[in-house]
């Protein structure tokens, strides 16, 4: 699997506008709305957060991966947002995150779920990569970097 065939240029955000967890995820749905990627943003939004409730999706390292399995999408879709200055999103290592990539799955979609959330989460390890997408100044540069790390895998 690779990022780019869940996430799209129209599906990024740079840079966010908004600063705390839920106002992002919330962004994020509404950037996939607007794409019409999602039939019912609440339902999109009440996913995410239930899966919240069991743990922060902040991994570290300046990473947030929010992600929920949903009858609101028809299939497996993502959103990333870039914030340069960082955003509270309650993770893990207390530290600010740079990237938040959401990630929505049709409930049946389990396999492909888990292997997109692994896939980023991998991705997003490397701290060049990291880098490289903190300072773009383009969503064409940030999916032209994606594009070139997925080629990799």
């Amino acid at each position: 699997m690779k990022i780019t065939d869940i996430l799209d240029s129209k599906s990024i955000v740079l840079p966010l506008k908004s600063k705390e967890k839920k106002a992002i995820i919330k962004e994020l749905i509404e950037t996939l709305a607007q794409t019409h990627k999602i039939k019912d943003k609440d339902e999109a939004f009440k996913s995410v957060m239930e899966r919240e409730k069991l743990g922060s999706t902040g991994v570290g390292l300046g990473i947030a991966i929010p992600h929920g399995r949903t009858s609101a999408v028809e299939k497996l879709i993502g959103a990333l947002g870039i914030s340069k200055e960082g955003v509270e999103f309650e993770s893990l290592d207390g530290e600010p995150v740079h990237f938040v990539f959401l990630v929505l799955s049709p409930l049946e979609a389990t396999g492909d779920y888990l292997r997109a959330i692994s896939r980023i989460a991998r991705l997003f390890k490397d701290k060049f990569f990291r880098e490289a997408l903190k300072n773009v100044s383009t969503i064409e540069e940030a999916m032209k970097i994606i594009k070139q790390e997925d080629s990799f895998f």
